[in-house]
């Protein structure tokens, strides 16, 4: 027991900045993810048809393909096609990670913001458009601020869901947390102890993030935010 705890805490420093580096590109991947998301779910409402196909066959391609698969194709197809083609490509480990990763979730966080925006009521468009507001317009300074408050708990889940898939991006060489367990595995033969060392550190990032969504959740909410106020005032 004793031993085992000794692994564990000389693994720990290491494992600790696989933390870090897992985290950061779980945050790229989000940030770029929000972009690419935004845009596809606003374009998925589009009257113009061909865009919304366009859209629709991303989303189904991302999220109905297994995301190892998105790894293999983006950091080992894409360069041997454009080798094929003559064109010299190739990708650094960091880059293709957080590239497949922003990809697929993008995918994901175009049907939250479909969704998101589709329930604010229409009837405020129409209030707005009477009004003279411009589409954008309507769209930056009434539906997307409410929307992206109904988004926070389904955007918290995604950020959750996408810290655990970065585990993936270890089968090309990427050390974030997970390969620097592999690596330490090989080093000492102590299998059960570090992998459990990783599956507490990844615990532990999640409980973290889940506990920053939910406060982010109440801030963004008025009313959430002053029954939280009351709560703890009354206490």
């Amino acid at each position: 027991m004793i031993q085992s705890l000794t692994i564990i805490l000389n693994a720990l420093p290491d494992l600790l900045l696989g933390a870090v580096v897992t985290l950061e590109i779980t945050a790229l991947s989000v940030i770029f993810g929000m972009i690419g998301g935004s845009l596809i779910g606003i374009a998925r409402l589009s009257p113009i048809v061909p865009l919304g196909w366009a859209t629709r066959a991303y989303i189904d391609f991302f999220r109905g393909t297994p995301l190892l698969v998105q790894i293999f194709m983006i950091y080992f197809g894409l360069p041997a096609l454009a080798q094929s083609l003559g064109i010299p490509l190739r990708f650094d480990r960091l880059v293709a990670a957080v590239v497949a990763l922003s990809l697929n979730c993008a995918a994901y966080i175009g049907e939250i913001v479909r969704a998101g925006i589709q329930s604010i009521e229409p009837g405020q468009a129409e209030a707005a458009n009477s009004l003279g507001m411009s589409g954008v317009q309507i769209m930056r300074y009434i539906i997307f601020p409410q929307a992206l408050r109904r988004m926070i708990p389904p955007l918290g889940n995604e950020f959750i869901s996408l810290l655990k898939d970065t585990s993936l991006v270890a089968v090309i060489g990427f050390e974030e947390l997970f390969r620097r367990g592999q690596l330490i595995v090989a080093n000492t033969y102590r299998a059960f102890e570090i992998y459990t060392a990783v599956a507490l550190v990844y615990l532990v990032l999640t409980l973290a993030a889940s506990q920053f969504f939910s406060f982010l959740e109440v801030w963004m909410n008025p009313i959430k935010r002053k029954k939280a106020n009351q709560t703890r005032l009354s206490i």
